[in-house]
């Protein structure tokens, strides 16, 4: 007698994405990229601690928002 083998649900989902067929625009493969900005002011790179809100050589001021951390 030939045994039923049953499948989970999960195992069941599992198997009708492999199943898909794609459809739709191709999408391309990039390799990660990352943008540094620098200063408008005086051309220097923004500094690790300081470079969020204001250059960390000349001063300027990027976002005049103060940021916090959330907690009231």
């Amino acid at each position: 007698m030939e045994e039923k083998k049953i499948s989970s649900f999960l195992d069941r989902l599992k198997e009708n994405a492999k199943k898909q067929e794609h459809y739709g625009v191709k999408t391309e493969e990039n390799e990660a990229k990352t943008n540094s900005l620098n200063c408008i002011n005086c051309g220097a790179g923004r500094t690790k601690h300081d470079g969020i809100t204001h250059c960390g050589y000349c001063g300027f001021e990027f976002i005049k928002v103060k940021l916090t951390d959330g907690i009231y």
